[in-house]
C-alpha cells in the first residue's frame, strides 16, 4: 500500500505573506486542518490548527475578541509556520508514514515528486487505509 493511493491530490497552499487571519478563516471555512506555504512553487512549511491554538491567548487574558483579531491580522503565515516539514513521496509505504507521523507525533505529511507538492496524506487517510486492510481481511 503506497501513500499515492491514500493521499488527498487537492491541496490547500498559502504563500509566505498570507495574513494568519485569513489563513485561519480559509482552514474554518474549508474543513481543513493543515495548510501547505508555498513560495515560487516550493514548500517552504506548514501552518496547523494547533499553530493557532498555541498562539491563543490564555483565557486569563485582559484582550478582547477585537484585540486577538486585530493581532493575528498583524502576523503573516511565515511567522508562525513549522519550517521544518517532513516529507514524503507517492511511492513512500503507508506503514513508513504512518510511523513518520506516529514518532514525530504530527498530523499530517505533505507528498513531494520532483520537490514540487503532489498531495497531503493525513492521519484520517491512514485511518481510511487501515478500514481498506481490514476489509480485505
Amino acid at each position: 500500500m503506497l501513500v499515492k493511493r491514500y493521499m488527498q491530490t487537492k491541496v490547500v497552499m498559502v504563500g509566505l505573506e498570507e495574513r494568519a487571519n485569513a489563513a485561519l478563516y480559509m482552514m474554518k471555512k474549508k474543513g481543513i486542518r493543515h495548510l501547505l506555504v508555498t513560495d515560487n512553487g516550493k514548500l517552504r512549511g506548514i501552518v496547523t490548527d494547533r499553530d493557532f491554538r498555541l498562539m491563543r491567548p490564555s483565557p486569563a487574558t485582559s484582550l478582547s475578541i477585537y484585540e486577538v483579531h486585530y493581532l493575528l491580522d498583524k502576523l503573516t503565515v511565515k511567522e508562525i509556520m513549522t519550517k521544518k516539514v517532513i516529507a514524503v513521496t507517492p511511492e513512500t509505504t503507508i506503514a513508513e508514514a504512518a510511523r513518520l507521523l506516529l514518532n514525530r507525533r504530527i498530523g499530517a505529511l505533505p507528498v513531494l515528486k520532483d520537490e514540487k507538492v503532489v498531495g497531503i496524506i493525513t492521519e484520517t487517510d491512514m485511518i481510511r487505509a487501515l478500514i481498506d486492510l481490514e476489509e480485505a481481511s
